[in-house]
């Protein structure tokens, strides 16, 4: 897959910068934002200017080093300090996705692994070739999970998706996204439906976007058009990301995923889910573990400049459902698909693959 567009790309050595596609100003618009300390790059991930669970995980780990920068000529003491500030700063931004943390505690091990052995400037270039190497891993991951997924797909088929799961949401391929992407590099033509997903509309503005940019056949639909779509044959697959999967297998992803599911099961029609390993939290039992981000009231009564509901009306905006682990078909990871989705088969892939 080739793009004139990176979702995330670092400029320099440790002391540079990031650069972020603002994903606010798509599809009007392709624009890239500068971070250049912890608190812009923050920023960047409450207001959505970068989003999706691996695209979150990567842009955190440049977080820390962004973070570190001012830290590189005090001891050591005062460098682990300012890391635990930075990573619990990071860390407060987004609550659901699950990538976020795992990137800050892989970031977090691999800097006491080093301690007591190098100075701060040589612990803040090690954590810059972390981060990189987190960068460079999605890469594969995504395109390992892109290869697996394909091979539940067939010629001809419609595939729904919600939100978005690209390379907009990643370092570069996707994961559900990366399924359609794979599939159609072997020569399969697929009528891909994308969910509106709102209240901020990824799926009409990004999805959407992303998918055109590659010649797939696309066409976006209202979220209400879902279970139509359905009951007219339209649709015989559909596949959606992740942001965080419970140890048995309950998924949390964009709210109105679980209807979805709901909706496919009724119509006898498969619901996947793409997601790297990262995504798994065996801390997490259930979905019931799974915090739920509930976002500004203005994102619906508001959305995008537009008042479109009364004054004071009272707003319940989740950013995130749960979707039961008995409504999916199967899991398409970068080691292969797990199916059926129980807790001693996700249990499995981790311990022996993960």
């Amino acid at each position: 897959m080739s793009t004139d567009w990176q979702t995330l790309r670092w400029i320099g050595g440790p002391a540079g910068h990031l650069m972020l596609l603002d994903q606010t100003r798509l599809p009007v618009a392709c624009q890239e934002v500068a971070c250049q300390d912890v608190e812009s790059l923050r920023e960047a991930i409450v207001s959505l200017r970068v989003r999706g669970a691996p695209a979150i995980g990567i842009a955190a780990a440049y977080g820390i080093v962004l973070g570190l920068q001012t830290a590189v000529g005090g001891d050591e003491p005062a460098f682990f300090a300012r890391l635990e500030q930075v990573c619990q700063r990071l860390l407060s931004s987004r609550p659901t996705a699950v990538n976020l943390a795992w990137a800050v505690d892989r970031m977090r091990l691999r800097a006491g692994s080093l301690r007591g052995q190098c100075p701060p400037t040589e612990l803040h270039a090690a954590l810059w070739a972390e981060a990189r190497a987190i960068h460079e891993e999605d890469r594969q991951i995504c395109r390992a999970i892109g290869g697996h997924g394909a091979t539940l797909l067939r010629d001809g088929m419609g595939v729904l998706t919600h939100c978005n799961a690209g390379g907009l949401a990643t370092s570069e391929y996707g994961t559900a996204l990366a399924v359609i992407y794979a599939a159609h590099a072997e020569g399969k033509h697929l009528r891909v439906f994308a969910d509106e997903t709102r209240p901020l509309l990824q799926g009409a503005r990004l999805t959407a976007w992303e998918l055109q940019q590659h010649g797939i056949d696309t066409t976006v639909i209202c979220d209400s058009a879902a279970a139509h779509v359905m009951r007219a044959g339209l649709v015989q697959a559909v596949i959606t990301g992740a942001d965080r999967i419970a140890a048995n297998g309950d998924t949390a992803n964009k709210i109105g995923t679980y209807g979805l599911a709901q909706l496919a099961r009724a119509h006898r029609c498969p619901f996947y889910v793409a997601a790297p390993c990262s995504t798994f939290d065996l801390d997490a039992p259930t979905g019931a573990a799974i915090p739920i981000e509930c976002r500004d009231a203005r994102e619906v009564t508001h959305g995008f400049g537009l008042q479109t509901a009364p004054e004071g009306i009272r707003v319940y905006n989740p950013a995130f459902d749960v979707t039961p682990a008995e409504l999916i078909t199967a899991f398409i990871t970068q080691h292969g698909i797990v199916t059926p989705v129980d807790a001693p088969h996700i249990a499995a892939l981790l311990t022996r693959e993960c």
